[in-house]
């Protein structure tokens, strides 16, 4: 569900109570996002601008993030022109998904000046544009647009900043019930004269053409006129008059109208305005009730007014910015982590499935090897038995002395080969398997090896952070597997300390959560005490997790345990077996791959990962 200008509407009256606040710390934690840090006389907040191709958005966050080392030149062009400037106004463009934040600041010589913020949410033409008040000048723009890509409007710095493109639709709150009832029936009828037109004859097509013309010289085109037929197309019809509204709420109108408004019912343009009103009534006055919950269809929507097309499975919010935080989630984030990880995704996928076939290969030599007892005792007793045997002899019937039995067994024998050669074939065999036995179960061993380590970092790719992508990438140019992409001469500034996820118990307890081998080695080895509780789920790829206390209850214990099987490979399982010792009982054992450790004391506990009650957990990002 795209944001549409009612939610726009209600984010804008949502942030009026920040008009006068000051902007405090601006950030740009990835391509598409900025934050801004507002601080006010009633609280501050972090205002989240995003110009996301797939997921733009405006909203209050409590949501933690890492930001690069190095600020964007963005970031830092904004930092120069508002970090420190009042916010004098907050306001939406007509009921378009256009908001303008106007930012009275200082320059370096001391003197006022006004900035505009214009924040433009319409999918992928979404942008973050700075423009200086007085001339309208684009200062810059978080995503550039050149001539040759638009003809219409430039977005590059020193140009002037031109509006999107007109829809000519009608504003929804400005309409009354006559209007409404008029255009309704003025497009019906161009509709039928439109169909009427195009089955028309040529000299009847050339009236129409004339026609046409004469009308187009009365005056301008109508606003919100043409668009499909309201009775055929009542839901088609409201989106392309309307400004602002979007097919899910033109559904919740026609919805609320009933059925006869899909038919020329004389009744229909009647009920279908008091629909409309109904639906319009809570938007003119700012009486947001924010509400989620899925569609017919069974695909999650979002609104500002309550919708009664949902159903009983509705979840209600306080405000616009908390149901926009719950339903974006980490959407925008895990659609950019996926492009990000697909070539490593394919390199662990192949290395893993090399390993195996590797595994069947050494488990076909082990199965021969295990032979290697047998050719021992055919060769011991050919030895003691010489005397009966002569050479060209194809076989040899020997009574085996290794058996309670006395039983007789048949050695097959080489006719080319002297009885005591035979015998030394059968002992050269048995030396040869039994040497390789040593090697293959070694080989056995590392192949396990490399298939848990495999599996392990594709579970932490799966709950991976865009910084987290970059450390297991790290990790594999570590350790061999990858080349060190970045520039030869260019030294990568290493972090002393890496970032991890903690998590607060309803104890109020820290529970710290590593995501991927460099920070579960720092959470394990570094930071934690030893007599700190470690949790990680048994013979299962996943997070170690430590409780950062010594005293704790239950109920931080089987909330660390969900942690652990939530930020694991058993996630969608139930019933997950989680193992718990302390930390003076984990160990790394020499040589061992990042990550791996053995412990003992522990015990184990059976979870089954509940995902809403890890989200209502207090959590933030440490280093």
């Amino acid at each position: 569900m795209a944001l549409d200008g009612i939610v726009t509407r209600a984010i804008v009256h949502e942030l009026q109570a920040f008009i006068g606040a000051r902007v405090g710390k601006i950030y740009q934690p990835s391509t598409h996002d900025l934050i801004f840090i507002l601080r006010g006389a009633g609280g501050g907040g972090k205002l989240l601008l995003s110009a996301n191709p797939t997921y733009p958005r405006l909203h209050l966050s409590e949501r933690s993030s890492v930001n690069p080392a190095e600020a964007p030149m963005f970031c830092m062009l904004l930092r120069k022109h508002c970090e420190g400037g009042t916010i004098e106004s907050i306001a939406q463009v007509g009921m378009e998904r256009i908001i303008h934040i106007n930012i009275r600041t200082r320059d370096e010589l001391g003197d006022v000046s006004a900035k505009q913020l214009i924040i433009e949410l319409m999918g992928r033409h979404s942008n973050i544009i700075l423009t200086d008040l007085a001339s309208g000048t684009i200062i810059d723009g978080i995503h550039h647009v050149t001539p040759s890509i638009s003809s219409y409007r430039v977005v590059m710095p020193g140009a002037a900043y031109t509006e999107p493109p007109q829809q000519h639709k009608l504003n929804p709150l400005e309409v009354g019930k006559e209007a409404f009832i008029k255009l309704m029936a003025d497009t019906e009828e161009a509709a039928l004269l439109g169909e009427s037109e195009e089955k028309a004859e040529p000299e009847d097509m050339i009236e129409g053409d004339i026609a046409e013309l004469l009308r187009s010289l009365e005056g301008p085109v109508q606003d919100g006129s043409g668009g499909p037929a309201p009775s055929a197309d009542p839901a088609g019809w409201i989106v392309h008059a309307f400004s602002g509204i979007s097919p899910l709420i033109a559904g919740e109108i026609l919805y609320r109208a009933g059925k006869e408004v899909v038919s020329q019912h004389p009744e229909a343009p009647g009920k279908l305005w008091a629909a409309f009103n109904s639906v319009m009534t809570p938007v003119r006055e700012s009486r947001f009730e924010p509400v989620s919950g899925n569609n017919a269809k069974g695909k999650p929507v979002f609104s500002a007014i309550p919708l009664t097309l949902l159903g009983e499975e509705v979840r209600h919010y306080g405000s616009i910015s908390s149901c926009l935080e719950e339903y974006y989630g980490d959407k925008a984030e895990r659609d950019t982590v996926k492009q990000r990880v697909a070539d490593l995704i394919r390199f662990l996928t192949n290395e893993r499935s090399k390993n195996v076939k590797k595994l069947a290969k050494l488990q076909k030599d082990l199965e021969e090897a295990d032979d290697a007892d047998q050719y021992r005792i055919w060769g011991e007793l050919l030895f003691a038995s010489l005397h009966a045997v002569s050479k060209g002899d194809k076989e040899a019937r020997l009574v085996n002395y290794y058996d309670e039995n006395q039983a007789e067994l048949t050695v097959p024998l080489d006719p080319l080969l002297t009885p005591s050669d035979n015998a030394q074939r059968y002992f050269k065999k048995y030396n040869k398997y039994k040497n390789s036995l040593l090697v293959i179960e070694e080989q056995q061993a590392k192949t396990h090896e490399e298939i848990t380590y495999m599996e392990t970092l594709l579970q932490q790719l799966a709950h991976a952070s865009l910084n987290d992508i970059e450390e297991i990438r790290e990790e594999l140019v570590s350790q061999g597997y990858l080349r060190d992409r970045s520039k030869k001469g260019k030294k990568k500034k290493k972090a002393t300390r890496p970032t991890v996820q903690v998590y607060t118990s309803s104890e109020g307890v820290d529970i710290y959560v590593g995501k991927n081998n460099l920070q579960n080695e720092y959470v394990t080895n570094r930071l934690a005490s030893p007599n700190d509780t470690w949790l990680h789920t048994k013979d299962i790829p996943g997070s170690h997790v430590v409780i950062r206390s010594e005293a704790f209850g239950d109920a931080t214990l089987e909330e660390a345990a969900q942690l652990a099987a939530y930020y694991s490979q058993a996630k969608q399982s139930s019933s997950v077996p989680v193992d718990c010792t302390l930390i003076r009982h984990v160990r790394k054992p020499s040589g061992a791959k990042p990550g791996f450790v053995i412990y003992d004391h522990q015990k184990t506990l059976f979870v089954t990962p509940d995902e809403e009650r890890i989200k209502s957990l207090p959590n933030t990002l440490r280093s």
